[in-house]
């Protein structure tokens, strides 16, 4: 069985899950998020893009209805025992199925917590899914119950976010050694997921950011590739990743001689990530963390440029995207706590000018300043 961890640590978080459903007024849950799954149970697998429920009784009991084609996937790699499939066919119905297996499991009558707020749900299956059940059993919305269990880490998970940051560490210096005029950035891109896969990790849950010229504004993949000009901006969002565990980092890279718009955009998004770190404490919001980064991103005048965001908790996620609940971003009331890991991203992207600078690295929450999970210096980046 390829469990990533021991299973005391899989009982001590069923303990707390079961905790947490009761203060809710739950008699179980209804778990549709891999991310969740994983973390309850071990169980690996991209089938989420296809129906399937883990169920979470109020007494610890598991069960899992899901697809042939992850029977054994299942049963590889995760601790649950009870493992039931519904039937792929013309006109199938797994919501009548998980009904069943909820009556066999003595559901009948309870209410029970959904995952809703999840990529493993579709809107067509939540529909099916209260259809399905009304009448059976209340359902009530339980989304972020699990999330908020996860966000805290313990020291088995924190392990894995240290291997992943230097597995992150590692494929930032693949890249620079690839980087130069006339490279390509497929080249690059390759350097940079070698760098990790031999290095033990694994797949990102979303697509490596890579722009040169005037896509190093911006913040998102998208297909085609171009070699680098003698004077550029190359624009890197990258995770090492472990164990789905990731850790993320993002910078801009000059080649050639950086323009003194480069420089002083560089200088206002190191200030802005200082101002992050001073904030980034137990007991402060996660608000306070951007508001942190506005202030000193407007100081600099660079306020057209900055987003409305700056970063997320990271931790193990599935497709389509790594980024966590909860996000730096104006108001988020939520509370910062020891041993969360979060990534701060200073973003600033100046459409007139076409120039672009981002600055970016993952922190674990302590006591006192937050740890960076990165030996990559601060420094402008020049090729």
């Amino acid at each position: 069985m390829a469990l990533h961890f021991d299973r005391a640590e899989f009982e001590a978080r069923i303990a707390r899950a079961t905790a947490a459903m009761a203060e809710k007024g739950l008699d179980g849950l209804l778990l549709f998020a891999q991310e969740s799954m994983y973390y309850l149970t071990g169980y690996d697998t991209f089938g989420f893009c296809f129906f399937q429920c883990l169920y979470l009784g109020g007494d610890g009991r598991l069960a899992l209805l899901t697809r042939s084609a992850d029977l054994r996937q299942a049963r590889a790699t995760s601790i649950i025992g009870d493992i039931r499939v519904w039937t792929d066919e013309a006109g199938a119905r797994p919501e009548a199925q998980l009904r069943d297996m909820l009556a066999d499991l003595g559901a009948k009558g309870t209410r029970l917590g959904v995952e809703y707020d999840t990529h493993g749900l579709t809107a067509r299956n939540g529909k099916a899914l209260d259809a399905g059940l009304e009448g059976f059993c209340t359902l009530a919305d339980a989304s972020g119950l699990i999330d908020g269990l996860r966000v805290v880490k313990s020291p088995a998970e924190l392990a894995y976010v240290r291997k992943a940051a230097a597995l992150g560490d590692a494929a930032f210096e693949a890249a620079l050694a690839e980087t130069r005029a006339g490279a390509d950035e497929g080249a690059i891109l390759a350097a940079m997921h070698d760098a990790i896969f031999r290095g033990g990790g694994d797949y990102p849950a979303n697509e490596f950011i890579i722009g040169s010229g005037e896509d190093a504004l911006l913040c998102r993949y998208k297909a085609g590739r171009r070699a680098l000009s003698d004077t550029d901006q190359l624009t890197l969002e990258w995770a090492g990743v472990y164990r789905h565990y990731h850790a993320a980092f993002m910078r801009t890279v000059i080649v050639g001689e950086p323009s003194p718009v480069h420089r002083r955009m560089h200088e206002a998004a190191r200030e802005a990530l200082a101002a992050c770190e001073a904030v980034l404490r137990p007991g402060r919001s996660a608000g306070e963390v951007f508001e942190a980064h506005a202030r000193a991103m407007d100081a600099h005048g660079m306020a057209p440029h900055r987003l409305n965001a700056c970063g997320y908790s990271l931790g193990a996620r599935f497709t389509p995207s790594w980024m966590d609940w909860p996000m730096f971003y104006a108001g988020n009331p939520a509370i910062i706590a020891r041993d969360m890991v979060f990534f701060a991203h200073m973003i600033l992207a100046d459409s007139e000018t076409g120039h672009a600078m981002t600055l970016g690295r993952t922190y674990i929450v302590t006591d006192g300043e937050p740890e960076p999970l990165s030996a990559a210096l601060l420094d402008l980046f020049v090729k």
